[in-house]
């Protein structure tokens, strides 16, 4: 039987796990996400104080990346001051399994 590889086109366009980690690679995202799915909500303060070294450049790029690629959902609310929300989308919450996956590789293995 042969095996399935990671990618038929090695790093190419149609590669999915390239697409995956165009969208949650990088230094930040993992961590935002890990802080909202343990809040099932939270503010950018609550995210700036947990993610420790990020920048507040950062958070907001790597906040609204992921609001764009359907992984964050943020609302904002009409009261002043402005109260913003950040959630997980669905698509962001079936991500979770796979990242427990990997952090439970890391933990047996680095």
């Amino acid at each position: 039987m042969k095996k399935e590889p990671l990618c038929e086109e090695i790093a190419g366009k149609g590669c999915g796990l390239k697409k995956v980690l165009n969208i949650i690679g990088g230094k930040w995202k993992i961590m935002i996400l890990c802080v909202i799915d343990n809040n099932d909500v939270a503010r950018y303060g609550d995210l700036r104080r947990s993610v420790f070294g990020i920048t507040n450049t950062m958070l907001a790029q790597s906040l609204r990346e992921l609001e764009a690629d359907g992984l964050v959902h943020r609302t904002q609310y009409d009261e002043m001051p402005v109260r913003v929300e950040y959630t997980l989308t669905d698509q962001a919450k079936s991500l979770i399994p796979i990242l427990l996956q990997l952090k439970k590789w890391g933990e047996d293995n680095l």
